[in-house]
Parts: structure tokens; sequence; C-alpha cells
């Protein structure tokens, strides 16, 4: 067997054993499977790998960091993927993502609207945006791994509503590790669904909810995530590229 063979077996028992508790979690939530969209984080996973999820049906990938998404997107284009930026994006940076992203989760700032819109109308390309919701920042500021403020949801959502070339496709976070949704993902994701609901009354379309990952899943299926944020639970524990 070669070792692009045995890869390709481990990645298709790791990816089904994700995709069961994605299922499990849907009926017990009282949702049908479908609803929920799987997006596999390859970050700092080699291409190779990238090219045997989409062997194996994989529609949707992420990364985090463009200096090793940029080349990691070029080197897979023609294989039918959607790729989506989630880390921390600096404005310099932007052109580059809408590039090769048809999703960027982590928009948390004006400046990066502006960045964005600019970058994407260049390329000639409508690039998806969901904002960054930081459930442990307080008001004003924004949080530790990115992301605004609720209370600063509305004014940046309308700003990418506004913005040539955008489009905003919803809400993301992470579960927080300080204040008072630290270690209680479940309760982190419920408020992101409040957010949401809110956010849907002004803008219906941005109905992309992006919550969950390898230890989590389970609990932003119940609370109505769209999309989980898969790496290591697909992956694995093989070494890193650096």
């Amino acid at each position: 067997m070669t070792d692009l063979t045995a890869r390709k077996a481990e990645l298709a028992e790791n990816l089904a054993r994700v995709e069961q508790r994605i299922n499990g979690a849907c009926v017990a939530a009282g949702r049908e499977p479908g609803d929920v969209t799987l997006i596999v984080v390859t970050k700092t996973y080699p291409a190779s790998d990238v090219r045997l999820l989409a062997e194996l049906g994989v529609t949707h990938v992420a990364e985090n960091r463009d200096q090793d998404a940029a080349p990691k997107a070029a080197e897979c284009a023609g294989l039918g993927l959607q790729w989506h930026f989630v880390g921390q994006l600096q404005t310099n940076k932007a052109r580059s993502v809408a590039g090769y992203a048809d999703f960027v989760h982590s928009v948390d700032r004006s400046r990066l609207v502006t960045s964005l819109a600019g970058a994407a109308g260049r390329a000639g390309r409508e690039l998806g945006c969901l904002i960054q919701v930081a459930l442990d920042a307080p008001s004003g500021s924004l949080g530790s791994r990115g992301g605004v403020a609720p209370d600063a949801v509305e004014g940046l959502a309308d700003a990418v509503a506004e913005a040539d070339g955008l489009r905003l496709a919803g809400l993301m976070t992470v579960a927080p590790l300080e204040g008072p949704y630290a270690g209680r993902p479940g309760a982190a994701f419920e408020r992101l669904r409040e957010i949401s609901s809110g956010l849907r009354a002004a803008h219906p379309a941005a109905n992309m909810v992006s919550a969950g990952m390898s230890a989590d899943l389970e609990e932003a299926v119940a609370a109505g995530a769209t999309h989980v944020r898969v790496g290591s639970a697909v992956l694995g524990d093989r070494p890193r590229l650096r």
C-alpha cells in the first residue's frame, strides 16, 4: 500500500466518523443532516491531503493563513472546492485572499470591509463575508482572537451589505476561552443563534451560522449552526508542515 493510499484510507475513516457525528447531532436536534455543511480545516496540512479530500467528496475547505492558503488554493485549482478563510486577516492580505477565497469568516472591522471590497472589485469576484462575533469582547472592543462584540454586529453587517463586491453571508464565532461563556460552548452557540436571528430580521439572506469545531460540533449543531469547521477530527495528528 502506497503512502497516499494509506492516507486516503485514514482520511476516509475519519471523515465517515465526523459525518456520523454530524448526522447524529442533527437527529438529536430534530434537524435534517443536509442542513449542516462540513468545512474541513486544512491549515498546516499539505495540498496532497486537500486533493485526497476532494476525491472523497469534500467540497468545502478552510485555511487560516494567507501565506499557506494562496499557494495551496492555486495548486488545488480545478477540484471544484469552495475555499473559506477563517483566520484573523490583515488588511494588506485582503487582495490575495479575495483572489481565491469564496468566503471570509473573520470580518471584524470596517477597514477590513473596505479593503476586501476593493480587492473583490479588482478581482471581478463576489466574496461572501461572515461577521466574526467575539462573545467575550466588551462593548466597542475586539476579542482576543478577533471578532466584534455582539453590539457591534449590526453596524458592521450594514457596512458589508452596502459594499460593492461583498455579500453578507452570516455570522461566525469560536467558543470563548474566557468570560461568562468559558467552558460553555452550548450556551455560547445559543447566544450566537439569538444574534443571527436578529441579523436576519434586517438581512434575510445572511443565514450562514459558522460555529463548532472538532471538540464541540454537537453543541453547535444543537444551537442551529449551518456550517461546522473541523480540522483534527478529520486530518488527525500527523506531523505539521512547520
